[in-house]
C-alpha cells in the first residue's frame, strides 16, 4: 500500500493518543506533528508534481497555496504509520503516489462526470460561436443603435408633450379670467383636441419606430432565442450532473456505513457547498476506512502563499472547516471516541467579572479573557447572564457593545433603556474613544498606520471573517507601535469601526499587518490566551453628560 507511510523518525517512545483528534479545534498530537514535518520535508524537495504555491518570490502570479493533511493510523499488523492528502486538486491535476486518492474521482476516464463536462463544453462551444457570429454582432449593433435613437426621440416627444400640457393649462387659466362662457368652452374643446392629437402622435411614433426596426429585431431575436435555448440546456445538464454527483459522492465511516453527499447535508433546498468532500480530512478518513486502517490522530496545515480573502500562514496548523467538512466528518467519525470539544466547554465558571464603576443607570466591568459577552448556543455563562442575575430589575437591554470571547478588557453595560439608547447613539456616531493593546508575533517595520480592509463572515467556516471588497462591510483600524522586544511588537489599536474580529483579521491578514496577535487560535497560533485587551474607553455619561474614561492595563 503505497499511501501508507512508516515513520522515518523514531516514534517508539511516543505514547499513542487515547482518543482521536477533535478536528474542529485541536492541538496536534506529537505523532501528527512528526508526520507533518516529514510531509513538509518532502514538499520542499519533491519533483512528483507541478504546482505553484507562491513560495518562489519570482513566480507569485497565479500562485495558489493549499491545505494538506496527515492521518496517523494503525494497520492490521499493528504498525503505526500515516496517510497524507491535499485539499482540492493540484495545478497539473495529478495525484502522486504519496497522497491518498480522492473520495470520488471526478475526472476518471469515461466517468459520468467527465462525459457531463464534455456535453457542457460542446454547449459552451456553440454558445461562443453564436455570440461571436458576425451577423449576430452586426444585428446587435443595429438594434442597439436603433433602440437608443428611438428612446431619445420618444423622450424628446414626451418632453414636448409636457411643455404643451403646461402651456394648455396656462392658456386655460388665463381664458377663464378673460373670456365669456361660450368662448371659454370653445377654447377648452380646442385644448382637449390638442391633447388628444399629442397622444395620438406619440402612439403613432411608437408604431412607426417598431415597424422600422422590426426586420432587424426579428433576425436578432432568432439568434437570442438560440442562445437562450443553449443556456437552458447547459443549466439543465449542469443541474443533472450535480445531482448525480451528490448522489454518487459517498462517504464511509468506521462501521463501513456509506452516506451520499446529498443525504449528509439532508436539505433539499440547500445544495452542498462547492468543494464539499474534496478537503484533505474526508479523503484521509475514506482511505483509512476502505483499507481497514484505524485512525489515531490527525492534523491539517497550510502550504504556500495566503489567499487574498482568508488568512492562511505557511506551515501553520488549521482545523477542519465548519461549512463543508463538519456535516461530512460528523458522519465519518460516528462511533469514534474523540477528544473533548473545547469550543463548547464551560471554561468561565472560575473567572471573576470585576465591576470597576457603578451608578444608578450604568456599569463598567473588566471582562476576563475566554469569557462571553452574551450567551452562546452551547455556553450560557456570560457577562449578560451574570449581570442580569445580579440586577434582575434592570429595565434596559444591559449590553451596549461586545468584546470577543477571547478578548479581555473594559466593557460598558446599562441598567435602563434610556441609558442604553444614549450610549448606543454615541457608538453609532463614533464619539466613544476606544483603545486596545495587542502583542503581535513579529516585528513591524513601520511605527503607525491605518488599515482599511472590508470584512464579511466566511459562510463556509463561521465565525471566521474574510476580507471581501465586493460584499464586505467597511472596516477601519488605526494602529501605532508601543514597543518592540524579543521578536514581538506591542501595539495600540484604535478601531474606527467595530466589525466582528476586526482587529484580529487586520493584524493577521497579508494586506494588513501580516503579523497575527499572539494566541489567536483562529488567524494565528494557539497560546495561553489571546493577547488582545480593551484597555481604555472614554464616553459621555448618559444622564449627567459628564466626560468619563476608564483604563485597565493588560495582564500580558
Amino acid at each position: 500500500m503505497k499511501q501508507f507511510h512508516l515513520f522515518k523518525t523514531t516514534i517508539s517512545k511516543i505514547e499513542l493518543p487515547e482518543k482521536f483528534t477533535f478536528p474542529f479545534y485541536y492541538t496536534p498530537h506529537p505523532l501528527a506533528k512528526i508526520a507533518v514535518k516529514e510531509v513538509q520535508s518532502h514538499l520542499e524537495s519533491q519533483t512528483d508534481f507541478t504546482h505553484n504555491f507562491g513560495l518562489n518570490t519570482d513566480a507569485t502570479e497565479n500562485a495558489v497555496g493549499k491545505m494538506f493533511g496527515v492521518l496517523v493510523v494503525k494497520n492490521q499488523d499493528n504498525q503505526i504509520g500515516y496517510l497524507t492528502a491535499f485539499s482540492g486538486k493540484l495545478e497539473d491535476e495529478s495525484c502522486p503516489a504519496l497522497f491518498v486518492s480522492p473520495v470520488f474521482d471526478l475526472r476518471a476516464k469515461n466517468s459520468f462526470y467527465k462525459k457531463g463536462e464534455e456535453e457542457i463544453n460542446i454547449i459552451n462551444a456553440k454558445l461562443t460561436a453564436l455570440k461571436s457570429d458576425e451577423t449576430y454582432l452586426f444585428l446587435k449593433r443595429v438594434v442597439k443603435r436603433a433602440t437608443r435613437k428611438i428612446e431619445e426621440d420618444l423622450a424628446l416627444q414626451r418632453k414636448k408633450m409636457t411643455i404643451s400640457k403646461k402651456d394648455r393649462k396656462l392658456r386655460k387659466r388665463e381664458a377663464a379670467k378673460n373670456l365669456k362662457v361660450e368662448a371659454f368652452e370653445k377654447l377648452a374643446q380646442q385644448l382637449e383636441q390638442e391633447s388628444f392629437n399629442d397622444q395620438f402622435f406619440y402612439k403613432e411614433l411608437i408604431v412607426y419606430y417598431s415597424q422600422k426596426v422590426a426586420e432587424s429585431r426579428k433576425e436578432f431575436n432568432a439568434f437570442e432565442e438560440q442562445i437562450a435555448a443553449l443556456k437552458k440546456a447547459r443549466k439543465n445538464t449542469s443541474a443533472l450532473l450535480q445531482k448525480t454527483l451528490f448522489e454518487k459522492f459517498e462517504f464511509l465511516n468506521q462501521q463501513k456505513e456509506t452516506k451520499a453527499l446529498i443525504d449528509i447535508f439532508n436539505n433539499p433546498t440547500i445544495k452542498p457547498p462547492a468543494g464539499a468532500g474534496e478537503c484533505a480530512a474526508p479523503k484521509l478518513l475514506q482511505f483509512a476506512f476502505k483499507n481497514d486502517l484505524t485512525p489515531l490522530c490527525m492534523a491539517e496545515f497550510w502550504w504556500g502563499i495566503s489567499p487574498n480573502s482568508a488568512i492562511r500562514k505557511h506551515k501553520n496548523f488549521y482545523p477542519a472547516c465548519q461549512g463543508r467538512c463538519k456535516p461530512i466528518l460528523t458522519h465519518m467519525l460516528d462511533g469514534i471516541d474523540m477528544d473533548e470539544n473545547l469550543l463548547i466547554k464551560e471554561i468561565s465558571k472560575d473567572k471573576t467579572l470585576e465591576i470597576i464603576y457603578e451608578d444608578d443607570v450604568m456599569l463598567v466591568v473588566h471582562k476576563p479573557a475566554e469569557f462571553l459577552s452574551v450567551p452562546g448556543k452551547e455556553i450560557t455563562d456570560a457577562v449578560y447572564t451574570r449581570i442580569k442575575e445580579k440586577y434582575p430589575n434592570a429595565t434596559g437591554p444591559l449590553i451596549v457593545h461586545r468584546l470577543d470571547m477571547s478578548t479581555s478588557g473594559v466593557l460598558l453595560l446599562t441598567k435602563t433603556k434610556e441609558a442604553n439608547k444614549h450610549l448606543q447613539s454615541q457608538f453609532i456616531k463614533r464619539t466613544i474613544q476606544k483603545r486596545y493593546v495587542a502583542l503581535l508575533n513579529g516585528n513591524l517595520t513601520e511605527d503607525k498606520g491605518k488599515i482599511t480592509l472590508p470584512l464579511r463572515v466566511d459562510l463556509d467556516d463561521r465565525p471566521k471573517q474574510l476580507v471581501c471588497f465586493e460584499h464586505g462591510k467597511n472596516a477601519e483600524t488605526r494602529w501605532e507601535v508601543i514597543e518592540r522586544k524579543n521578536g514581538k511588537t506591542r501595539v495600540y489599536f484604535y478601531p474606527i469601526t467595530g466589525r466582528t474580529h476586526q482587529l484580529r483579521v487586520h493584524a493577521a491578514h497579508k494586506d494588513g499587518l501580516n503579523t497575527p496577535i499572539i494566541g489567536d487560535d483562529l488567524y494565528g497560533k494557539k497560546h495561553d490566551r489571546l493577547h488582545l485587551h480593551a484597555e481604555f474607553i472614554a464616553f459621555t455619561h448618559p444622564t449627567t453628560n459628564e466626560k468619563m474614561s476608564f483604563r485597565v492595563p493588560p495582564a500580558f
